[in-house]
């Protein structure tokens, strides 16, 4: 279980060709979160790849696989580099005694920012492989080709040599110190095609194995006692009850208080029995006075971009506009909850756990149980969904609290109500938004502030004479702000701010009396945003649309960490009800080189799904430090009924090198909606979620001609 040292670790993978690369960028250093390096590597390399005795081809890397696909995008990047096929490729994913240090899984940063030191690692391992086979078969390496791990000589195709037939009986390691030769997107043929998920198998027979299918001797399940509100303050406890049942365990460890058992219906039959009384914080904000809340706590802004002169904008303005835009509250609701368990024997201790952040698990277990770093080994499985909600690892902890207390294996797997008690939401924020059109109609100044959401997609990226953009607060932590945790929700902060920003433009595009599509290509000099945004109302046939009562059209874009993406919609509001059904989604994206188009597709169809959770129905109700949403009953995400006809556009651009594509999707759903429900029905909703009691409000509000409610 300890962190294997050099020389035990290659007894333990025996021979081949090891390679080891760094993988750290200046630009991906800075996404770190903690210092610890793993005890397995030194310092001057922190990942490698194996090319085994029997020609199959390793690859060991501290990212996981969280349904994003990119178990098999990086084999196909690896096994494009090599010339061996996708098949022969292992990937060890998350495992921090094999794996090198990993800062986590999120941010569509995997491909972006590992991809291309894992391809140069493969070339260089090409050709130290070349290099030997050249001795091998007496010919120069250039004249020598590789199919399928073969290295042959066409001069005299019976001289030949496999990759397993050069590292058989030796091993052989290298560190890439310089960069290899890359292969050009012509000569792909692995990168660039369309493939099935390899890991798709398992997991719809239900062989692929997930924190919670983990059993080990002996093992306990846990139920823990939780307070009825963040905040709230264990005042007493009384556990006879549950201690009469055989075979239960209770354990409190400060305030931990948990029921442990070998049955895990015992355990919750256990939990039940518990009488405990605590102390709980006054309530000081509700869904209802949240956004008052948030302007009034809220920090001064530092402004992060600016040009020209607002004062000048504002002078030259024939129309002002001055509108707030409103985000709730959104939980991540993955189909795996917080899973975790743990094995402690003596100052050794090994946690399955369901994370984005293996490491961090490993740092987090380490202060827990007061262990050395290197004493704790953590393993990841297929974890069932993230979208940033899976890197706090509470659960992880308590499993190994709670395994060190019972001195056996103690599984922790969070019900759905503890799933959405403990998540850190995507924050609630307020975007507020002044601009000016000029007398040709053209924008001539852009005042942008951002409470809570955050920078990432806050500026603009339209050719704008004046604007400023200024941020207060980010979307992380809780304290002083939020009664509960914030953090990062797919796509963290882009979303809230490309619904302000996409809004807006509509909002003065149809007071300018000009197309929302024509108005925006007419403030954009960017040539990637501008072909996405073509090629999306192309595809829609924004051109020929027909209009009928109660249907529209809506379009958007934004730009997620080097992705463009445009997006348009169709929908049809319910007159009555105020329901919107969405009819059709025509998704651009451009996202560099395409390493795997299926998959590519995959994410973007993944994305506009969960995206019309948060735009059209998705919000935690709360009462101070208490969830009023626990489960699905209360909590509505998308059902497959919502589902529109989709069609998805890869913008091609192998000029680029891949800019990942888990995310960037997801960001336009709603601003696109909210456009598209405009041109339906003439009324703007500036709050998310888009409720149809909100929209029916709009329409009543029109109707009778009123105005929208003050904070």
């Amino acid at each position: 279980m300890k962190a294997l040292d050099r020389r035990q670790f290659f007894r333990v993978m025996g021979g081949g060709l090891f390679v080891f690369f760094s993988t750290e960028s200046p630009t991906e250093a800075q996404y770190r979160r903690t210092p610890s390096r793993p005890a397995l590597l030194s310092s001057d390399f922190n990942a490698f790849l194996q090319i085994k005795e029997d020609g199959r081809v390793a690859c060991f890397t501290g990212k996981v696989e969280l349904g994003q696909g990119i178990i098999t995008s990086l084999a196909q990047m690896l096994a494009e580099e090599l010339d061996v096929s996708v098949e022969s490729v292992d990937m060890v994913m998350g495992d921090t005694d094999l794996c090198p240090y990993d800062a986590g899984t999120y941010g569509s940063r995997t491909t972006k920012y590992f991809g291309p030191q894992l391809r140069e690692a493969g070339a260089h391992a090409r050709a130290i492989l070349l290099g030997m086979a050249a001795a091998r078969l007496d010919a120069p390496p250039a004249r020598l080709t590789i199919s399928e791990g073969v290295i042959q000589d066409p001069k005299n195709p019976g001289k030949k040599v496999s990759y397993a037939d050069l590292v058989r009986d030796s091993r052989i390691e290298k560190k890439v110190e310089v960069k290899a030769e890359l292969k050009s997107p012509p000569a792909f043929k692995v990168s660039g095609k369309p493939m099935g998920r390899t890991d798709g198998l398992a997991k719809v027979t239900g062989q692929a194995k997930y924190a919670g299918d983990i059993r080990l001797p002996d093992m306990l399940y846990a139920r823990i006692l939780r307070p009825p509100a963040h905040g709230a303050v264990l005042k007493s406890v009384e556990t006879s009850a549950a201690e009469k049942i055989p075979g239960v365990k209770i354990v409190r460890e400060g305030n931990l208080v948990a029921v442990l058992h070998s049955l895990p219906d015992q355990a919750e039959k256990g939990l039940a029995l518990i009488k405990a009384q605590f102390n709980t914080p006054p309530i000081e904000v509700d869904e209802k006075t949240l956004f008052a809340h948030l302007l009034k706590v809220a920090p001064g802004g530092s402004v992060i971009s600016q040009e020209g002169s607002l004062e000048k904008g504002d002078q030259s303005s024939s129309r002002r506009f001055e509108e707030n835009y409103f985000q709730h509250y959104v939980a991540h609701a993955p189909m795996e909850t917080h899973t975790a368990l743990a094995h402690v024997e003596g100052k050794k201790a090994t946690v399955w756990a369901s994370t984005q952040t293996p490491f961090g698990v490993k740092d987090s277990v380490a202060r827990a149980l007061s262990l050395s770093s290197e004493d704790v080994r953590v393993i990841t499985p297929f974890v069932g969904g993230g979208f940033g909600g899976k890197t706090w690892n509470q659960q992880a902890v308590e499993a190994a609290l709670l395994a060190k207390r019972a001195g056996k294996p103690v599984q922790v797997a969070w019900t759905r109500d503890e799933e959405f008690f403990y998540d850190a939401f995507m924050p609630a924020a307020v975007i507020t938004i002044r601009s000016g059109l000029d007398s040709r109609g053209r924008i001539a100044f852009w005042d942008y502030r951002v409470y809570f959401a955050g920078d990432r997609g806050a500026v603009t990226f339209y050719d704008l004479p004046s604007h400023r953009t200024s941020v207060h607060g980010s979307w992380w932590g809780g304290s002083g702000v939020h009664p509960f945790n914030t953090g990062a929700w797919r796509a963290p902060g882009t979303n809230t701010n490309t619904f302000a920003r996409e809004s807006h433009m509509d909002l003065m595009a149809i007071a300018a009396k000009a197309d929302p599509l024509v108005f925006r290509l007419a403030h954009l000099n960017n040539p990637r945003m501008r072909r996405v945004l073509e090629e999306a109302a192309r595809s829609f046939g924004w051109a020929d649309f027909s209009k009928k009562p109660g249907r529209g059209k809506g379009i958007a874009c934004a730009d997620y960490l080097g992705t463009y993406v445009a997006a348009a919609a169709e929908v049809e509001v319910d007159l009555k009800k105020g329901g919107l059904q969405v009819r059709r989604l025509v998704c651009a994206q451009d996202m560099g080189q395409v390493i795997n188009p299926e998959g590519a597709r995959m994410q973007i169809e993944g994305c506009l799904m969960m995206g019309l959770g948060y735009a059209l129905s998705e919000e935690i109700r709360f009462r101070g430090g208490e969830i009023l949403d626990r489960n699905f009953d209360t909590y509505q995400i998308p059902l497959f009924s919502w589902m529109p006809k989709i069609e998805t556009v890869l913008v091609e651009n192998q000029d680029l090198t891949p800019q990942g594509g888990g995310e960037p999707a997801i960001t336009c759903m709603g601003a696109v909606l909210a456009n598209a429900l405009y041109d339906a029905v003439g009324v703007r909703v500036f709050e998310l979620p888009m409720t149809p009691e909100r929209i029916r409000e709009a329409m009543d509000r029109a109707t009778k001609k009123l105005p929208r409610s003050p904070l």
